[in-house]
């Protein structure tokens, strides 16, 4: 059975960082939907989902981000990845879904290009 994914939420301003861990597949996307519908509200106008610490991720993580995202959408936010471990990173390129969520290679680049956009 997958261990339950660490979530780990710090809020400054209207800004959020989200840093997951852990494996993001069919067995945790329920438990990751969960805790960011509670994280990801119109407050946070700049949303960054720090990757780092995730081992492994299937199509129902790639489902969760691409929740997020929308959810960061509709709420007038705006969501960054960082961190983008290189196998993750090789599926999002390989889906496509590079065209839709930004990726950084670094917290700081995430921040910088946050508050480059105003965070709207």
């Amino acid at each position: 059975m997958t261990a339950e994914p660490s979530v780990q939420a710090h809020a400054l301003g209207t800004s959020l960082t989200v840093q997951v861990g852990g494996e993001m597949d069919w067995q945790t996307a329920p438990f990751l939907r969960e805790r960011l519908l509670g994280e990801i509200t119109a407050d946070q106008r700049r949303v960054m989902l720090d990757l780092s610490t995730v081992s492994f991720c299937d199509s129902a993580g790639l489902n969760v981000l691409l929740w997020a995202w929308r959810r960061a959408n509709q709420a007038g936010s705006v969501l960054v990845l960082a961190c983008v471990p290189p196998k993750i990173h090789r599926m999002l390129d390989m889906t496509g879904v590079d065209t839709i969520l930004r990726m950084y290679d670094t917290v700081g680049e995430a921040e910088n290009a946050l508050v480059a956009d105003g965070g709207a």
